[in-house]
């Protein structure tokens, strides 16, 4: 049963004469699982004395929700396809808003999340996908014009990438991204052996 529907049989109480310990009882008759505390019959029971005849909550001064407007939805939305690496406190700092309120901005009105990069073993370019075609196609020719000179001659070798710096970790590679949207990929790669 709702708190608003115990407050009315509070206040029946109330305008029947019951004193409290009446309505406790009677109340806990009915409902003996959910009836509310006899803190709370008394504190309402003050509060009809003192002439309220509202049941609903009142109206709570509270610090408005100022940080959460469609203004910095959008201008966290523009931060985060301009990088979608930026850590969250970047972004509060760049808006002057909470880290809280930039944490609910992201999570509940944009439903973005951090996922991790996809590994795949090379990311090659358009060019270097063709530039891999003609040299197939090339040795294959080669192979079919004479079989056995192609096979005496040819030499092959596993390439090896050497890098000249600390490629990042799976997590500095992390970007945010919408429900529907794909993983972003990152080709394999091993620390620098110089």
């Amino acid at each position: 049963m709702e708190k608003t529907e115990f407050r009315v049989l509070i206040k029946h109480c109330f305008l029947m004469g019951k004193n409290t310990v009446q309505a406790k009882q009677w109340i806990e008759k009915c409902y003996p699982d959910s009836c509310p505390s006899k803190a709370t019959i008394c504190r309402w029971f003050a509060e009809f004395k003192r002439g309220r005849t509202e049941t609903n909550d009142a109206e709570r001064s509270g610090r408005p929700v100022e940080a959460v407007t469609p203004e910095n939805v959008s201008e966290v939305t523009k931060i985060i396809m301009k990088d979608r690496k930026v850590k969250l406190r970047e972004i509060a700092d760049m808006t002057q808003i909470s880290y809280g309120s930039v944490f609910t901005i992201l999570h509940e009105k944009l439903s973005m999340k951090k996922v991790f990069s996809k590994w795949v073993p090379r990311l090659l370019s358009m060019e270097q996908k063709q530039q891999r075609v003609d040299d197939s196609e090339s040795c294959l020719s080669l192979f079919t014009r004479n079989k056995k000179d192609f096979l005496r001659r040819y030499v092959t070798m596993d390439e090896t990438w050497i890098h000249h710096y600390t490629p990042e970790s799976k997590r500095q590679s992390s970007e945010r991204r919408t429900a529907g949207e794909s993983r972003p990929k990152r080709p394999k790669t091993q620390q620098s052996a110089g």
